[in-house]
């Protein structure tokens, strides 16, 4: 059997309608950031190839394994024992052998945090829940380097979405991480992310949420629901597309209970509610 030849323009023809040619074009020329190849990782990065984006930078040092296979689109049998990283930039190329990839297998770290950035136009978090340090690095980073970043978080069956752009509210200046202690930073970003907590009524084995020990459950379909959120505003971002909700503003949508609510919390952990919340959670959570 002959080998296809790739055609940029005929491998994403289906997009035009809602894209112009011009725009589509666009696309093919920016430059995504996404640390993390996992849960959200995967499955934000194949979004945006099948949009079209032509240049990324991917970080992750983890391996596939069974336990992932909830929820990451790429662990399979075929994947158990590799790289994150390589399946993923394996399964970009697949999509559009053209697009340009630029992979850090150690993860992101003081090191190497500007080299990631660099061209960058847009970040998307994929970072694990817990790892707190380096998200509040590259989030730090994009805040100083004039990139715009967007989190969209699994919750349950839906998704938590904050975007943070140039010279709006920060997101240390939203969430206070600074001088906290480890516990506390993971409880302050599950409060910010959702401040209404749709998800929580249906949570059937609360003690499954363990944040001492890094641990909580997970769905395909809270992942599914983050790449088709945060892929909807990259390109609103990209394309210079409108009005953008951006912190303190963020947006909580769930299909299992049918709600979308946008939450605002001014002055982010300053404000009352979100400092409510957490005298009300620290005791739960066994935190000082």
């Amino acid at each position: 059997m002959q080998t296809p030849t790739f055609d940029y323009e005929n491998a994403f023809s289906r997009n035009i309608g809602w894209f112009t040619e011009s725009e589509q074009a666009e696309l093919k020329d920016k430059c995504v950031a996404i640390a993390g190849c996992g849960g959200v990782g995967g499955i934000h990065t194949l979004t945006m190839a099948r949009l079209g984006i032509g240049r990324f930078k991917l970080a992750d040092f983890d391996d596939f394994g069974i336990e992932n296979f909830n929820r990451q689109v790429g662990a399979t049998m075929d994947t158990v024992g590799l790289p994150k990283l390589d399946v993923t930039q394996k399964s970009v190329k697949g999509i559009n052998p053209d697009a340009y990839c630029e992979v850090y297998p150690k993860g992101i770290n003081d090191e190497n945090i500007d080299v990631f950035l660099d061209g960058a136009d847009l970040y998307i978090d994929s970072l694990d829940f817990f790892a707190m340090p380096p998200r509040r690095l590259v989030f730090q980073a994009c805040a100083d380097k004039g990139i715009p970043a967007v989190t969209a978080a699994p919750l349950g069956m839906g998704t938590a979405f904050l975007c943070f752009l140039p010279g709006k509210m920060t997101f240390e200046e939203y969430f206070g991480m600074e001088g906290r202690s480890e516990l506390e930073q993971f409880l302050r970003f599950y409060i910010g992310l959702a401040p209404n907590a749709l998800h929580a009524n249906y949570l059937v084995d609360p003690t499954r949420l363990d944040l001492a020990a890094k641990k909580g459950p997970s769905t395909i379909t809270g992942c599914t629901m983050c790449a088709g959120v945060a892929s909807a505003y990259a390109a609103k971002i990209l394309l210079n597309r409108g009005p953008l909700i951006h912190a303190p503003e963020g947006v909580h949508w769930d299909p299992y209970v049918e709600q979308r609510t946008v939450s605002c919390l001014e002055g982010g952990h300053l404000n009352p509610d979100f400092q409510k919340k957490l005298a009300e959670l620290k005791p739960v959570f066994g935190i000082e």
